[in-house]
């Protein structure tokens, strides 16, 4: 199974940040990626995407935002040819150029669910397998050499069916991801196959059902952010709309659907998620990310600073409170 073709799901407004989406789609804040450029947070989710393979990348997003994506792309791009003879900005304008050309996008008119937000790529993706992304995921890889979707991918291949990326997450943690449980495959570490999935299910539930053996007490498998879905999913997706057509389509009961009717495998990856949505998330995920990357050292000097400074205003201030 040749995947070729990328959903990333943007339309949501991240309420969990507002005010501050209410006039910039979090997708577009921007963060300073492993090589040391600042970037919109959807061009560095697009390009873990093109630098895992993928040829064509479709956005996912509500009216009017394609038209700002696309303006952004090609005046960034203007703005950096204009730095004639900079290596690192006629490269980054390359990379966009790059970007610009595989770019495609689907529309949700209506704010429906994140499953209605994949149908919505149906014609995109013309029958076709595709890697599918969050919007508000950040992704980043511990094995050397090999991206976190590189990873998903070339499992996805070898074994030539729908593939879920997750990850042993804490019993503290589930509510915020969807949750699943299958059996360990033969002689594949980290491989399952996927038994049965719930959306941020509470622990009580989770203890009832979706423990998996194997797992550390307190663990659970859950998604990772990204998939490899077949064409089926939509099937199960038009399923669901048919039955509440003004409803939340939510994607987990789609998937559960498929894990009944065809081959679906879970895949822990070697790499670590960012969920930008969250509080502090752009933090969580920028310090990371310079750790990763050309500004190590830069935002270790950065990070003792601000210990520094921080206790020291601590002792003033207790110093003060006591006069």
């Amino acid at each position: 199974m040749h995947v070729t073709k990328a959903v990333i799901t943007a339309a949501a407004r991240g309420v969990r940040l507002y005010p501050a989406v209410d006039s910039v789609q979090y997708a577009m804040f921007p963060l300073v990626d492993r090589d040391g450029i600042a970037k919109p947070v959807i061009q560095i989710i697009a390009e873990e995407a093109l630098d895992s393979g993928i040829e064509d990348v479709c956005i996912v997003c509500t009216p009017g935002d394609e038209a700002q994506y696309l303006h952004h792309f090609r005046v960034l791009r203007e703005s950096l040819l204009a730095f004639s003879g900079i290596a690192w900005a006629q490269q980054q304008a390359e990379r966009l150029d790059t970007l610009l050309n595989c770019l495609h996008f689907a529309v949700q008119t209506e704010p429906l669910g994140y499953g209605h937000a994949v149908s919505c790529a149906r014609e995109f993706t013309a029958g076709a397998p595709f890697l599918l992304l969050l919007g508000d995921h950040l992704y980043l890889s511990t094995r050397r050499g090999q991206r976190c979707a590189e990873q998903l991918l070339a499992f996805a291949q070898q074994e030539a069916c729908a593939v879920s990326a997750v990850r042993a997450t804490h019993e503290s943690l589930i509510g915020n991801y969807g949750t699943l449980t299958g059996q360990h495959a033969a002689n594949q570490p980290g491989v399952y196959r996927i038994e049965r999935l719930l959306e941020k299910p509470s622990v009580s539930i989770a203890e009832l059902s979706l423990m998996t053996p194997g797992l550390r007490a307190g663990f659970y498998l859950c998604f990772f952010g990204m998939h490899v879905l077949t064409p089926s999913i939509f099937e199960q997706l038009d399923v669901l709309m048919a039955a509440s057509p003004v409803g939340d389509i939510a994607l987990t009961p789609a998937l559960q659907a498929l894990a009944e009717r065809e081959r679906y495998l879970a895949l822990e990856l070697s790499g670590v998620r960012y969920d930008i949505g969250r509080k502090f998330g752009m933090l969580r995920a920028q310090i990371p990310f310079a750790l990763a990357g050309d500004d190590r050292e830069a935002m270790l000097t950065t990070l003792v600073e601000l210990m520094a400074e921080t206790q020291q205003a601590q002792l003033l201030g207790n110093t003060d409170g006591s006069t």
